[in-house]
């Protein structure tokens, strides 16, 4: 069953092909996402990436977590289902 990464702190330049790119050297992977803001369309500077093999999942957030890319520091963590709000 697919797991669902959070990708957080991601530089406002980064590409949905740019995002999978990076993941695809730990996992494999099934999408991914960057959420951009509804007004502007540019990225909020995070997103999401769904990967295959969900035994990795730790691997995965350990290899990505704190990573460097483009100056930023990646935050990497297992998604949690939205609670309520906007």
């Amino acid at each position: 069953m697919p797991r669902t990464l959070y990708v957080g702190n991601l530089p406002w330049s980064t590409t949905e092909e740019e995002l999978k790119e990076m993941f695809a050297q730990t996992s494999t992977v099934v999408s991914c996402r960057i959420i951009v803001d509804r007004e502007s369309n540019r990225s909020r500077g995070f997103g999401f990436v769904e990967i295959s093999d969900e035994s990795n999942v730790e691997t995965v957030v350990e290899a990505m977590n704190g990573a460097n890319v483009g100056g930023r520091t990646l935050v990497v963590n297992e998604a949690r289902p939205r609670t309520g709000g906007l």
